[in-house]
């Protein structure tokens, strides 16, 4: 639903030209549910960015119209920083029509992160995460520009890439050709890309289509480009720029069309600073470049990544059901491999399932267990009990064994927080004006007893 709004008073004239391309303005407040709101900004005042951050929370895109002193580059900058998608200074009709532009374009890109081609194989909800896949669909969609996929292993970067295909709007394309520039031998780098002929190296019998003939028409991936030889990246620069290459042992220029999607898990901005990478080469692969989050980082998106793992594994069985426990731990646990750690985990939870009952924590494989305990360990344990054994063996009575209990505690929360008083006080679950106290109190006791 696109809804309008005014950020300030505004000219009769604006509001009947909105009208008339079916924006109505609401000059109070917006209906729950907008996924689109324009947003006319006469001034820029001293509360209009907060009035555009409280508006741009509530929706997926706002795009900000604006008048008078709001239209300055600074204030663009401004409104853009508070939220908005996009900003478009008012010139009458032909703003209007600029405004229909964006909006369609937005609603496309809309129903392509609703695809199924997407929501089945992209899962995730997240706000973030469903930002990028907009922007990425929009790239893929929309242009023929080449895209670089940054990210750590395992946060599905290939399978972006087969989305970059697949909504490539080429009628007439072919395959996606994947090329994993880790396991390229260095000795066979060229063949491998550009072919070869026969006779061209010992076991060369025969001619042979590299890479980057295979994906005339269609697309390559170049998985983790970043190690590529050098020598093969000046190749590979050529490749790109010009569109033509040569078999190894061959005299003839071929030509090549193809989208180019590459992807990295190493920075390859500080490897071209380090002379790594080729800076040249750099700037062709990532005329866009993209951030895949960590799975830490979109940690909101795991029980509909689990749910959407569990339906692949079960293929035809009945849906399985996790203890509530299980469920629990999937999402607190962490995955230095990312998603694709996260779907081997899974797996091996529908292997152990026996019965149509739930998963329950005693099915959790026994080399995963200790993750149990990451970051919430089981206490009192049995060296805290050994420890008040002893002192009640001594004689120390539950008077001094609560106040020396909690002067350890404050006194090691303080060094975990490096002497944070804030810190520390919510490490302990109290306020902080209350261990400020305590800890003032301390010290007068200390001061008495140093007097006596």
């Amino acid at each position: 639903m696109v809804v309008g709004c005014c950020v300030g008073a505004v000219a009769a004239d604006v509001v009947e030209r909105l009208r008339s391309a079916g924006i109505e303005l609401a000059p109070d407040e917006i209906p729950t549910g907008a996924d689109l709101i324009v947003a006319i900004v006469p001034r820029l005042e001293a509360d209009t960015t907060w009035r555009i951050r409280e508006l741009s929370a509530g929706c997926d895109r706002l795009l900000a119209v604006t008048l008078g002193d709001a239209s300055s580059t600074r204030g663009g900058v401004t409104l853009l920083e508070s939220g908005a998608a996009d900003v478009v200074p008012w010139t009458g009709n032909a703003t209007v029509d600029d405004i229909s532009a964006r909006l369609e374009r937005w609603r496309a890109i809309d129903r392509l992160v609703e695809a199924p081609v997407v929501r089945d194989n992209l899962v995730g909800t997240g706000r973030a995460w469903r930002r990028l896949l907009g922007h990425v669909i929009e790239i893929a969609r929309f242009t023929s520009s080449s895209l670089l996929l940054a990210g750590e292993s395992g946060t599905g970067k290939e399978l972006v890439a087969r989305l970059v295909h697949t909504l490539d709007p080429r009628p007439d394309k072919t395959e996606m050709i994947i090329v994993d520039c880790t396991t390229i031998v260095p000795t066979l780098a060229g063949s491998e890309l550009f072919g070869h002929e026969r006779g061209a190296f010992t076991g060369a019998t025969g001619p042979r289509d590299g890479a980057i003939a295979l994906a005339h028409g269609g697309t390559l991936f170049l998985d983790e480009v970043g190690d590529l030889p050098l020598p093969l990246q000046a190749q590979l620069l050529r490749v790109i720029q010009e569109r033509t290459y040569k078999r190894v042992g061959g005299n003839d220029w071929q030509r090549a069309e193809f989208r180019l999607v590459c992807a990295s898990h190493r920075d390859l901005a500080a490897a071209v600073r380090r002379g790594e990478f080729r800076h040249d080469l750099y700037h062709r692969i990532a005329t866009w470049t993209f951030r895949l989050p960590s799975l830490a980082e979109r940690r909101d998106d795991i029980p509909a990544l689990v749910r959407h793992f569990l339906d692949q594994a079960r293929g035809d069985a009945p849906a399985v059901q996790l203890d509530p426990a299980v469920e629990a731990y999937l999402v607190e646990r962490a995955y230095p491999g990312n998603v694709r750690e996260l779907r081997h985990t899974v797996q091996r939870l529908v292997d152990r399932r026996t019965g149509p009952g739930r998963i329950t924590l005693g099915q959790i494989p026994e080399d995963e267990r200790a993750a149990l305990l990451d970051g919430a360990p089981v206490w009192p344990d049995d060296r805290f009990e050994s420890a008040i054994e002893r002192a009640v063996a001594s004689g120390v009575g539950l008077k001094n064994l609560r106040k020396t209990a909690e002067d350890l505690a404050v006194r090691i929360a303080l060094a975990l927080e490096s002497g944070s008083v804030a810190a520390a006080s919510r490490r302990l679950g109290v306020t902080e004006r209350a261990l400020q106290m305590r800890q003032a109190a301390r010290r007068e006791q200390s001061t008495g007893d140093d007097s006596n």
